[in-house]
């Protein structure tokens, strides 16, 4: 009987212990998470809407590059981004999907992630609708942009800064 109450016990324990160690880790992710969304780089933004059709990504349009990861900065994937400014000799963007995240969009705020709809365009070969990620501004160097996908209409283009600003700063 000593045994099975000494094992019952270690077994309570080791679950707390887990359940502490994972508490810890979310805790950091989303501080680590927060601490991406507001990027210091946002200070040095300088937004403007600057679309020429020359072949150089430029504020006001779409563009294919790589986005890494926010959990895992060494992984990431090639994604169609916003460019919505300038970071001193790189680009600031936001990251585009055609994920509907209006659905859960309580718990994609509890994360902190705030997305805004943009509407379909060129930059997605099959017209889905996508949204703008407004809290997450990613760097982007211009060598490294695979290529332009369209530019975004002025009045979208504003719409998407305003709404911005609330969580980049």
């Amino acid at each position: 009987m000593g045994r099975r109450v000494t094992r019952v016990v270690t077994r309570g324990v080791r679950r707390r212990q887990r359940q502490e160690s994972w508490r810890e880790r979310r805790e950091s992710f989303r501080q680590r998470r927060t601490s991406r969304g507001k990027s210091a780089g946002a200070a040095e933004l300088r937004i403007e809407y600057s679309p020429t059709p020359d072949g150089q990504p430029d504020p006001g349009e779409v563009v294919w590059t790589h986005v890494a990861y926010e959990d895992d900065p060494s992984k990431g994937k090639d994604r169609p981004v916003l460019v919505i400014g300038r970071l001193g000799d790189q680009l600031g963007g936001l990251m585009l999907s055609s994920q509907d995240h209006d659905v859960d969009a309580a718990d994609e705020a509890r994360y902190g992630r705030h997305w805004m709809d943009v509407g379909s365009g060129p930059w997605d070969s099959t017209g889905r609708p996508s949204e703008v990620r407004l809290d997450r501004l990613i760097p982007i160097d211009p060598t490294r942009v695979r290529r332009e996908g369209a530019t975004l209409d002025r009045a979208i283009f504003d719409e998407v800064v305003s709404a911005s600003r609330r969580y980049l700063t």
